[in-house]
């Protein structure tokens, strides 16, 4: 089993998202920052600097688009792939148009970290009003609207990964909560048939965050794929 493990967080989250996750495994675990950058690929670049020489690597969401650009930076650095609650296609104009939005609300002073109508995208009903809630929007402020607006930056400047998917030779695992509205199964669905061997997972209880909503299925399915 592989003994190191990066860890790639989505838009406005940091260590918290994969908490409950990194107790239930036996890897050595790091959390890469990527608050830093407004670049997917200085993003990479920076988590490739702190990383160990060969490493496993899980990206959810903002975390699978960066960890697809280090499979195209150091590809040979990498021994397992994850990609949970993401999408190897770039933004479309309308998803660009809703991320300026947002950004041109923090401009006005309007910046409140996940409110409760982003909240409703992100988890699952059943958990509105629990402490993961209360853990999301707290994560959220706490990465703050200078990252959150480099963030935005570097997502809507991102590459369509899918004409690389077929390169990828090492174990891979796309999984995606049952109820994701922000990158829906069938985008899990696309990536796995375009990785050879790729498992694909579909986490019960869960909408675009399972590592919060139900870690310990995300568990199980880690546990299988770094035994790969």
């Amino acid at each position: 089993m592989t003994s190191e493990l990066v860890l790639l967080p989505g838009l406005i989250c940091d260590a918290r998202l994969w908490r409950d996750v990194i107790t239930g495994l036996t890897a050595r675990c790091s959390v890469a920052d990527l608050t830093q950058d407004d670049s997917i690929a200085a993003m990479a670049a920076r988590a490739l600097a702190a990383a160990p020489a060969r490493f496993a690597l899980a990206g959810l969401s903002m975390g699978g688009y960066v960890a697809l650009e280090i499979m195209r930076q150091a590809p040979e650095r990498v021994t397992h792939l994850a990609l949970l609650d993401t999408s190897a296609r770039a933004d479309d104009e309308a998803r660009r148009e809703t991320r300026r939005k947002g950004i041109e609300m923090v401009g006005q002073g309007k910046f409140i970290g996940v409110s409760r109508g982003l909240l409703g995208s992100l988890i699952a009903p059943q958990h509105m009003g629990t402490e993961v809630a209360r853990d999301v929007q707290a994560m959220s402020e706490r990465v703050g609207q200078a990252a959150y607006v480099r963030q935005q930056v570097a997502i809507m400047g991102r590459v369509d990964s899918r004409p690389g998917l077929g390169a990828i030779k090492v174990p891979v695992l796309v999984g995606v909560g049952e109820m994701d509205k922000m990158t829906p199964p069938e985008l899990a669905e696309e990536m796995a048939a375009g990785i050879a061997g790729a498992e694909l997972v579909r986490f019960a209880d869960s909408a675009h965050l399972p590592t919060m909503e139900n870690p310990r299925a995300v568990v199980a399915a880690m546990v299988r794929w770094l035994g790969r």
